[in-house]
């Protein structure tokens, strides 16, 4: 497990606990949308619905590869 330190919405600082797995996709993710780790974070704790930030953030990765990988199977019928 990795604790982070995070600010979101750059005014409440927090820290989150991962597996080292998910805190490598989390990066990569916000790589991807080229917005930085805390901006990732802000956005997914504004969209959580009665989940923990940890919990919300590992649903929040695993439905990014799920759209991902929906989008690819899309492209590959074209």
């Amino acid at each position: 497990m990795r604790k982070i330190s995070v600010l979101i919405a750059n005014r409440h600082a927090t820290s989150i606990c991962l597996e080292e797995e998910f805190y490598q996709s989390l990066l990569s993710i916000a790589a991807e949308l080229n917005i930085s780790l805390n901006q990732l974070v802000s956005q997914i704790d504004d969209e959580r619905r009665n989940t923990n930030l940890s919990s919300a953030i590992r649903l929040y990765i695993l439905s990014y590869y799920k759209q991902q990988l929906m989008n690819a199977k899309k492209t590959e019928k074209k």
